[in-house]
């Protein structure tokens, strides 16, 4: 008997290189974070916060307002300055919550705002920025999730004093973010990180790619130098395991610092090691080289084809009811009534997705931010980004849709 059963992909969940990433044109519908703006790129979107708070004068005794909704790693850029964190309400679209951020502010000492345009929506910051204005305070525009797009005519990345994007979100590179400034000139200067970190940078882009069947000329003619690197890799990790395991342990033993930064994958982990190196040469050249256009098409279509794969599925609703004209989006987030037993049944199947702010900052719960306790605990975010082929959204649709519609038929 023939089994009917879907077959199980293995769908890259960010962008990865492909030869199409190269075609659709260089000018985009919508502006980039870059268009305009004194920039530097940089490692990652955290160091990029380091850096703008820096640029504002944070320091000993200040306090920064981060959104309740957040990933951990926009906490330690603060640290680092020596800064305190307060956290500020955000309402259920995750937008800021102003009158929360007035009451902050009037008990004293806040030097800085993170304002975060969360899975690519652009949020309306005229008002928030009209209060920094009046009591002098800096504007981060946090564009992490955000890195082409407008809201009402204005251009992401164009309200904040300064701003920071994560160009590894948008783009098929192993590292990257960017600091911007439409307003100041960047007083920053970056230095290289060395051909450790360089070749390291390019051969984990292609790896990622050959890994999801991509370039697959390209993988034969360099199936020996990436043998060759990898016994290279494990030689280099043994001998580091010998002289006392990973950079910066405390047992004493020493080694050579990482080659990259702990933010390509994954960690919440702030090093300051990394916040005068500029991205790598592999990352600036694909920056250059793909097409935005592209980018800001494809994302937009698959998010739209998702949301429609799920109208009607029960137990489920998008965060957003529509897609703004101005959006790029990072992810497609979806808010689940059995978020748990959907995320087991999705895990199982092999689904890539992300439950941003599942994990917040120590001592922050829901007596903090309910909407925050509310969105990391139902929201489960699925990838739209341009590297997705059709078969792989067709299995990513099913398996969604089967997930959601199993768990709403089992009683809670």
């Amino acid at each position: 008997m023939t089994s009917t059963a879907p077959v199980r992909r293995a769908i890259p969940p960010v962008p990865v290189l492909s030869l199409a990433a190269f075609s659709g044109g260089r000018r985009a519908a919508l502006p980039s974070l870059l268009d305009g703006a004194d920039a530097r790129l940089v490692t990652s979107g955290r160091v990029a916060i380091g850096l703008a708070l820096r640029a504002l004068g944070v320091g000993d005794g200040d306090v920064v307002l981060v959104p309740a909704y957040h990933s951990p790693s926009m906490v330690p850029p603060a640290h680092w300055c020596g800064a305190e964190v307060a956290f500020y309400r955000v309402r259920p679209d995750t937008a800021p919550d102003l009158a929360d951020i007035e009451a902050h502010v009037a008990r004293g000492r806040v030097k800085a705002i993170l304002a975060t345009h969360f899975f690519g929506i652009p949020h309306d910051l005229t008002l928030l920025r009209a209060l920094c204005d009046r009591h002098g305070i800096g504007l981060v525009e946090d564009c992490a999730h955000c890195f082409f797009g407008a809201r009402d005519g204005v251009a992401v990345g164009s309200v904040g004093d300064y701003a920071i994007g994560s160009t590894m979100k948008f783009f098929p590179i192993y590292e990257g973010g960017c600091l911007v400034s439409r307003r100041h000139r960047l007083d920053v200067a970056l230095h290289g990180a060395g051909a450790g970190f360089e070749m390291k940078a390019a051969l984990n882009a292609l790896e990622a790619a050959f890994a999801y069947g991509r370039l697959p000329v390209l993988r034969m003619l360099l199936a020996l130098p990436l043998r060759a690197k990898s016994a290279l890799w494990g030689a280099l990790k043994s001998r580091g395991g010998k002289s006392g395991g990973k950079s910066g342990n405390k047992s004493g033993g020493t080694t050579a610092p990482a080659l990259a930064p702990s933010s390509s994958d994954s960690s919440f982990e702030f090093d300051p090691r990394w916040a005068d190196k500029r991205s790598s040469w592999f990352s600036r050249t694909v920056l250059r080289a793909v097409s935005p256009a592209r980018i800001v098409a494809r994302r937009r279509r698959n998010y739209l084809d998702l949301q429609r794969a799920l109208d009607g599925v029960p137990g489920c609703r998008p965060l957003y009811s529509t897609l703004p004209d101005g959006a790029c989006p990072w992810m497609f987030p979806l808010l689940v009534d059995r978020p748990q037993a959907v995320f087991d049944a999705l895990l199982r199947a092999g689904v890539p997705m992300t439950r941003f702010g599942a994990t917040l900052w120590a001592g922050v719960d829901a007596s903090v931010c309910a909407n925050s306790a509310d969105l990391g605990r139902r929201l489960i975010a699925f990838p739209c980004h341009q590297a997705l082929d059709d078969g792989e959204r067709a299995w990513l649709h099913a398996q969604v849709r089967q997930a959601l519609e199993t768990c709403a038929a089992v009683p809670a």
